[in-house]
């Protein structure tokens, strides 16, 4: 049973009821209601666990579909559902929207914004990541970064608004250069997206050649995009992106970010107004600034049970934490990427040894499932390379696949049904709709 002691009291000012600073204790408290946090909330939830979720949202996203809604292919509420509605059929799992602004694994207890401390005998980390910018200046002032709902949705407006910009009633007067800094999934994904808005959606419905107008500029500092692909996807990305008109700047990095353009490594220039950034990632302040152990990448090391290392009782789930591939691939000590299956399943075993913990069993080690992965290019274009062994598909039957799996991540059957019912509008026709602009 959940229980409850108050701490301390700060009078308000005049007029307003004190607030009371509270501890609250709970089984098991979970932070970040991710891919990791929702699977391993779930699994606790048909368990009676008693289970505290803590995110600073009231919702949990679909990162992956993320860029379709910048792109005004979903709606938020096809990528978006409210959390507890996910867990209303749990009653042992609550769900408390609020801000961890720290974290003390050795008593296994976070503090909200609100001064409210969360203490639990068991303790969960899954609080995914932020962009990382490498320092490049201006990029954080001035770039669009794709890691959160508010993030498509504001690309989204600006989009919108730069459309509505040069269809002026003196025709189209300028150019719109559109800049992504990053050839992984999510960069090739919304390069691809956009640049079919533009000649498929949104070209015919416009008088004097809107899409001539627009360049869409894909830069990465690599010679291939999709990096953790074969070669055959790298070759076969790039010629459906450049078929869609999409310029591909290989071989040199973004040094510097204003409000009118970037400036790249090797001299030159892409004058652009809106640059949008999906060239990496990296752990919140919140756990460089604890005291868990961290490693490459800021991310937190954790045994192959999934326990943060010399923390008993403490588990790190999902993108923040290094989760020992121990399948050993070629000899080498490798840690799983960064992947909402990796996610997914991590959530889902951690779960099971915190119910082994609570029973007085033995843990045991993490085995990743390794399905695959897969990336959407644009309408029945899209590669895949499946299982462990990596068996390349790609075209149409990559794109189906793509789809398919997709819809059955997302967390309900509503959502499922209304993706569908988009995609199939979407890329069955030409009748994607504009989405407007408020405020």
């Amino acid at each position: 049973m959940m229980s409850t002691s108050f701490v301390a009291m700060t009078s308000r000012g005049r007029g307003t009821a004190d607030k009371e600073l509270q501890t609250v204790h709970r089984e098991v408290v979970v932070v970040g209601g991710g891919f990791a946090g929702l699977a391993l909330a779930d699994r606790l939830g048909r368990d009676d666990v008693e289970v505290l979720l803590i995110d600073r949202n009231n919702y949990h996203q679909f990162k992956p579909l993320n860029y379709q809604v910048a792109t005004s292919q979903l709606g938020i509420s096809e990528v978006g559902y409210p959390l507890r509605g996910i867990f209303r059929r749990h009653d042992s799992v609550k769900v408390a929207v609020g801000e961890v602004v720290a974290i003390d694994p050795d008593a296994r207890s976070v503090t909200l914004a609100d001064g409210t401390v969360c203490t639990a005998r068991i303790l969960v980390l899954g609080v995914g990541v932020d962009a990382n910018f490498f320092g490049v200046p201006g990029a954080e002032e001035h770039c669009y970064p794709m890691y959160t709902l508010e993030d498509a949705e504001r690309l989204s407006r600006r989009l919108i608004s730069e459309l509505d910009r040069v269809d002026s009633p003196l025709g189209i007067t300028s150019d719109i250069d559109v800049v992504i800094v990053g050839g992984g999934p999510t960069g090739v994904e919304l390069a691809g997206a956009i640049a079919e808005n533009l000649r498929v959606v949104i070209a015919p419905r416009y008088d004097g050649g809107i899409a001539s107008k627009v360049t869409v500029h894909l830069v990465d500092h690599g010679d291939a995009l999709l990096k953790p692909f074969s070669d055959a996807s790298h070759s076969y990305a790039r010629r459906e992106l450049e078929q869609l008109g999409v310029q591909l700047h290989f071989g040199t990095s973004v040094t510097s970010v204003s409000a009118d353009g970037v400036e790249l490594g090797d001299g030159s220039r892409i004058d652009s107004d809106t640059v949008v950034w999906a060239g990496g990632q990296r752990p919140p302040s919140l756990i460089a600034d604890s005291s868990l152990p961290v490693g490459h990448g800021g991310r937190i090391n954790v045994n192959d049970d999934l326990t943060v290392t010399g923390h008993d009782g403490v588990y790190a789930l999902g993108d923040i934490a290094l989760i020992p591939d121990i399948h050993g691939r070629g000899g080498e000590t490798t840690s799983l990427p960064q992947l909402g299956s990796v996610a997914q399943q991590s959530g889902q075993h951690a779960a099971r040894n915190i119910l082994a913990d609570l029973a007085g069993r033995d843990r045991s080690r993490f085995k990743y499932r390794d399905k695959g992965i897969m990336a959407m290019i644009g309408r029945g274009a899209a590669v895949a390379e499946i299982g462990r062994g990596r068996r390349h598909i790609q075209g149409h039957v990559a794109f189906l696949a793509w789809l398919g799996v997709h819809v059955m991540l997302l967390p309900s059957a509503w959502q499922r049904l209304a993706a569908v019912s988009s995609w199939v509008t979407d890329y069955g026709t030409s009748l994607r709709p504009r989405r407007v602009n408020v405020g």
